[in-house]
């Protein structure tokens, strides 16, 4: 049997080049999206793969593996969609949109937008989920206030990627530790070093910046009554609909598998819709399918609120299954394993290695947007020169949740991303320059791997050594 040669390192960057200099076009003056980009880049590292000497069934297989690994997430997405959907002609984001405008202070907006939203993805486990509901209510809210939209944006993705990277019923939180056999809780408790002080930093950058915003613009004399009268006339308000939310919560907080909570929650807001709001089943259903359609007359509003249905969701899961078809042939042919082994190589150092890793989990993320893959890959490519310099995984499934779960945010064409523009009705490139809770997490990892501060060693004793070798995290 004939055995593939292995990539070098300049073929190995061509797959990736071809993603980042079409999405950079795409961006720049097509306005195509990214679903031909990263098709452009799976036919580049067909084409290698041919060459090196792997069966067209052999990579037609690698593009299915890959997938198969976002099956579950083309799932959520779908059920996201229809909540969105249902939770709008429900009256619950209306509501939600309502009794902030009246009681949220201005000055105060932002850090408490990125600390609910925190607080709430923790619970709810899903970065999307808690964008999708009180995060498009916050936006709304902001809206009402003459906050910009952007910065709102910002604080919410920050929150909400909090409790992605932190919470035991988030799917990147799982995949990390099992990528290089490491227990969850003992995963979850290392990442408390960079996500708690992360998300403090940030809640306090938003308290500064929201104080800037009332003091330069209209906002502290923002007259939210149009909107309130708008959403009263289209909606029934009700403190009532906040039950759905706390129910909603407390399916969570039980670990009921997501996909059946998921259903419930939109069952719910189905459910409001018909009894509070008055809508025929029919009506209930169209919104969960192609979305809400909202005519309150007010602009800002209506342009948040015409949202959700499935369809809404079709641009986001072809980039979860073009990227992750990406990934599997890329991994397949050593394609990735190619690109890092250089870097390896040259690293002597825990701060060199644990750089290389968010750097690599970086170039992953850049060039095919995909989270999974930007965890997956670089877990899998680094767990051997981790163990070999004496270090716990757990400093490696930290990085790769640093830079693969929250640092994505950063890619204009990621998923989340594109989710979150979706969601919001703004360009990615508008509202990532302030998600900093996606620059601070990475950036700590950094310092903690040069500094040696809470790095672990594969035995767990601790090192007092030189200031960028690995001590223990209990000896702090």
């Amino acid at each position: 049997m004939y055995t593939p040669r292995k990539p070098n390192f300049v073929i190995a960057t061509l797959p990736l080049l071809t993603v980042i200099g079409m999405a950079f076009m795409s961006t720049k003056f097509w306005g195509i999206g990214m679903l031909i980009p990263i098709i452009a880049g799976i036919a580049v590292a067909g084409i290698i793969g041919k060459y090196l000497g792997w069966s067209w069934r052999d990579l037609e297989a690698a593009l299915t593996e890959g997938v198969n690994q976002a099956l579950p997430a083309v799932f959520i997405l779908v059920i996201i969609g229809t909540i969105i959907g249902t939770w709008i002609s429900g009256g619950v984001i209306p509501t939600l949109i309502f009794y902030g405008l009246s009681i949220i202070n201005p000055s105060l907006f932002l850090p408490l937008v990125c600390l609910i939203t925190a607080f709430v993805s923790l619970i709810l486990g899903s970065s999307f989920t808690s964008i999708a509901t009180i995060g498009l209510a916050f936006v709304a809210i902001g809206q009402g206030m003459d906050m910009p939209l952007p910065i709102v944006a910002g604080a919410v993705i920050s929150g909400a990627f909090f409790g992605d990277k932190l919470s035991p019923l988030s799917d990147t939180t799982n995949v990390a530790p099992a990528m290089v056999g490491e227990n969850l809780f003992d995963h979850i408790r290392h990442m408390l070093w960079d996500t708690i002080p992360a998300l403090f930093i940030s809640a306090a950058l938003f308290w500064g910046i929201g104080l800037n915003v009332v003091d330069d613009s209209a906002a502290s004399n923002a007259d939210p009554g149009a909107i309130l009268g708008g959403l009263k006339e289209q909606f029934t308000i009700s403190p009532l609909l906040l039950i759905v939310v706390v129910l909603s919560l407390g399916i969570i907080a039980i670990k009921i598998p997501a996909i059946p909570a998921l259903l419930l929650i939109s069952i719910m807001g189905g459910v409001a819709a018909i009894t509070v709001q008055g809508q025929t089943l029919g009506e209930t259903l169209q919104a969960a399918t192609t979305g809400f359609v909202s005519e309150s007359g007010d602009k800002a509003i209506d342009s948040l609120l015409t949202n959700g249905g499935i369809s809404s969701m079709y641009e986001t899961i072809g980039l979860v299954i073009v990227a992750t078809a990406l990934g599997g042939i890329l991994e397949k042919t050593g394609t990735f394993a190619a690109l890092i082994d250089p870097l390896v190589r040259r690293i002597k150092r825990a701060g060199s290695l644990i750089a290389s890793t968010i750097l690599a989990t970086f170039i992953v993320g850049f060039s095919s947007g995909a989270q999974f893959l930007a965890i997956i890959l670089p877990a899998r490519g680094f767990l051997d020169p981790y163990k070999k310099m004496g270090l716990s995984p757990l400093n490696l499934s930290r990085a790769v949740e640093a830079a693969g779960t929250v640092g994505i945010n950063l890619v204009p064409w990621g998923v989340p991303a594109v989710f979150a523009a979706g969601v919001f009705g703004l360009a990615p490139t508008q509202f990532i320059p302030w998600i900093l809770f996606a620059f601070i997490v990475p950036l700590l990892n950094i310092i903690y791997g040069y500094t040696g501060f809470s790095i672990k060693r594969q035995n767990r004793e601790s090192d007092k050594g030189g200031a960028s070798e690995p001590i223990d995290v209990d000896s702090h």
